[in-house]
């Protein structure tokens, strides 16, 4: 239950919509809802401004209907990541008008908050851009307005440096590599905007599934680059728009 929940109940309630059961029936689930195989964190709107977030890999088909239906009891806004296939279409048989953004393996359930400026994510390479996704549609969602900048890595750097203007629009900057992560030192290094780096998994045997890019973001000798975990593209979304609505 977000703050639009409440304020819709307490105006329900005045009205005569709702009656005191009912608004008791839905208060006393707070600050969680425990459904047996999940316990729902239904304060989290409150606390961080949206809800929580389905994460689908390892969840059976039934334990996913069953959050996705009592998520929606109590929010109108809804997302989960890691999604296949197989996951959209359970959750589409719970909320008909559930979206699914294949690329970025993220469904979505209503239209999100408003967007406010701005949010830029760069890859170094297509095979990065799914992760950029991931953050780009999470950042969306949570009410950030999203430019992207895809397939200027430092095997071709004339083609991020044709493009610097766009960091200019932005408030933060998400920049997504695998290989040896190096994108992100050289993106830091061209702007004051705060940056943070996604190592990715792409790469042949020394990169280690993205351990060779992380080591190198960590080690970035650029000043205001921080750095997710590997492949985490909704943590770097999550923190994009938490910083991005603090300067906005």
């Amino acid at each position: 239950m977000d703050k639009a929940d409440i304020k819709k109940l307490i105006k329900d309630i005045r009205s005569g919509k709702a009656g005191a059961e009912e608004a008791y029936a839905k208060l006393k689930r707070l600050p969680y809802h425990d459904i047996g195989c999940a316990k729902l964190d239904t304060h989290r709107a409150i606390r961080k401004g949206f809800p929580e977030v389905i994460y689908c890999e390892g969840k059976s088909i039934p334990h996913l209907k069953k959050i996705v239906r009592a998520l929606s009891a109590s929010h109108m806004h809804i997302m989960a990541t890691r999604a296949d296939k197989k996951a959209y279409a359970a959750i589409r048989s719970v909320i008909p008008s559930a979206e699914y953004h294949e690329t970025a393996r993220i469904v979505t359930i209503g239209k999100g908050q408003k967007g406010s400026s701005g949010v830029l994510v760069i890859t170094a390479g297509t095979a990065d851009i799914p992760v950029a996704e991931e953050a780009s549609i999470t950042a969306q969602f949570l009410g950030n307005r999203v430019e992207r900048l895809y397939d200027v890595g430092v095997a071709g750097i004339h083609r991020l440096l044709s493009k610097t203007d766009s960091f200019g629009r932005s408030n933060v900057i998400i920049v997504v590599a695998g290989m040896e992560g190096a994108l992100a030192s050289v993106v830091g290094g061209l702007t004051d905007k705060p940056v943070i780096a996604v190592p990715t998994s792409v790469g042949y045997g020394a990169s280690f599934k993205g351990l060779a890019a992380l080591l190198s973001m960590l080690n970035s000798c650029s000043p205001g680059v921080a750095v997710v975990n590997i492949d985490n593209g909704f943590g770097a979304g999550c923190m994009a728009s938490i910083i991005n609505k603090a300067v906005a």
